[in-house]
């Protein structure tokens, strides 16, 4: 029995000898799935100072997938450092790329990054197609001017940042975005928006018909205020006292702070109205609500008087609590109205009333020496300077002085009556008593002696 099993393994080693079989070493075995050599390109990527790239590849679960085409392909990685991806990237894609119901996406982005060859860019002809492991293609091309290397879009900063024998890593300067993984995100914010739902009230029942109210029609972008513009201002001294509506309500279709911010700008650079625009700056609460107004949907006109008239303003006018904002109210008509509007209103009415927004005054306007004149006798102001600023919203008409409204005549003038007092008249017989009454020292004893 032990003869026959020392024939047998004599008769194996001739056969394998003479056959010429030989045993592979382990380094010239092909790379299987969990033998990744340490010197591989996939290692040098996780291990190199394109820290982020690297967290969205294990992210998004690509691991796998680049180790099979390490072990079938040399690759070449375009590789985007860690400011084009941190703080050049926008936040609200890289938010939508990191989301869970997004992967597919991640996955084919970084994918067109890799190209399942070896690439170099100075051996390698512009202009050519190179097809990606996410089955899209980038082009290599060179800038003539400069001689600098593009990738796609992408420009080639850091060539052969890492160069392994299964393949090699170059840094581009930004992100490459598919077309497919862009039309996405821009599929998502647009079904995001449609999709979304305003909250509205419970329904009402009106009690005398038992039915649903109907809501009111919808308020088209742009059209006018449905409330009076006194509904909308903001309570204070001599106004309406209803708040004024949130910015962001249903009219807020114009950005007002932004265009009270440029008529003022406009009003120091035009120059003579630095008074006007720093009584403006100053009264905070005046601008933000003419900006609000705006917002809005409401027009204004605001007559602007010129550093001269505003001069000539006394202490006592300013001292008073509220005064300024009260001046500057009626000096804003809300309605929009530019210097030929007016003019050609004047020329056919003869006098036109404005109202303010220092409800109930009025401005009066009229025509006088081809201009337009507001106000009246010595306190009347002609428009000086017209249409300094005008953008369909707010229009501005400088003054050349500062109106107030004419005084009401409250007091009521008190009629004084006169009552004649009529001395009493004597008899002649009393009254030569009376004198005997004297003559004998007698007449202080009789009161009717006195009379």
């Amino acid at each position: 029995m032990g003869f026959l099993c020392l024939f047998f393994t004599f008769s194996l080693l001739f056969l394998f000898s003479g056959f010429g079989f030989s045993q592979e070493t382990p380094s010239a075995a092909p790379n299987h799935l969990g033998q990744i050599n340490s010197n591989s390109v996939l290692v040098a990527l996780l291990d190199s100072h394109y820290t982020e790239l690297a967290e969205l590849v294990e992210k998004a679960l690509l691991l796998h997938t680049l180790e099979e085409a390490v072990g079938k392909h040399n690759l070449t990685i375009f590789a985007p450092n860690n400011e084009a991806l941190e703080r050049n990237l926008d936040p609200e894609f890289k938010r939508f790329l990191l989301e869970p119901g997004n992967l597919k996406s991640l996955q084919t982005l970084l994918l067109y990054h890799i190209v399942p060859a070896r690439i170099e860019p100075n051996s390698t002809s512009d202009s050519l197609l190179h097809p990606t492991l996410s089955n899209h293609r980038l082009q290599l091309s060179t800038e003539d001017s400069s001689g600098a290397k593009f990738i796609g879009t992408a420009r080639l900063i850091n060539p052969n940042a890492v160069n392994r024998p299964d393949g090699v890593i170059h840094g581009i300067q930004h992100l490459l975005i598919p077309r497919s993984v862009q039309q996405d995100f821009n599929n998502r914010r647009s079904l995001r928006s449609i999709s979304a739902v305003k909250p509205e009230g419970a329904p009402e029942v009106d009690p005398k018909t038992h039915r649903l109210k109907k809501p009111a029609p919808p308020v088209k972008p742009g059209a006018s205020p449905v409330l009076p513009v006194y509904d909308a201002m903001a309570p204070g001294p001599s106004l309406a006292p209803a708040p004024a509506p949130g910015p962001g309500g249903p009219h807020h279709h114009f950005n007002g702070m932004r265009q009270v911010k440029d008529f003022i700008q406009t009003l120091v650079q035009y120059g003579g109205y630095n008074e006007m625009a720093d009584i403006l700056v100053n009264l905070t609460s005046l601008a933000t609500e003419m900006g609000r107004l705006v917002s809005e949907g409401y027009v204004l006109t605001v007559l602007a008087p010129n550093d001269e008239a505003m001069a000539k303003l006394t202490t006592d006018q300013l001292s008073e609590p509220g005064a300024p904002e009260q001046i500057i109210y009626y000096h804003v008509i809300p309605e929009y109205q530019t210097e030929e509007s007016m003019y050609n209103s004047v020329r056919r009415f003869g006098k036109v009333s404005y109202d303010t927004l220092r409800l109930p005054h009025k401005v009066l306007a009229q025509e006088a020496d081809g201009s337009v004149k507001f106000g009246h006798g010595d306190g009347s102001a002609y428009l000086f300077d017209p249409d300094i600023y005008t953008d369909g919203r707010i229009s501005v008409q400088g003054i050349d002085g500062v109106l107030f409204p004419p005084e009401e005549k409250n007091k009521e003038e008190k009629k004084t009556i006169k009552v004649a007092t009529v001395k009493p008249r004597r008899g002649k017989l009393l009254e030569v008593a009376c004198r005997m009454l004297v003559g004998i020292g007698q007449d202080s004893r009789f009161s009717t002696c006195h009379v």
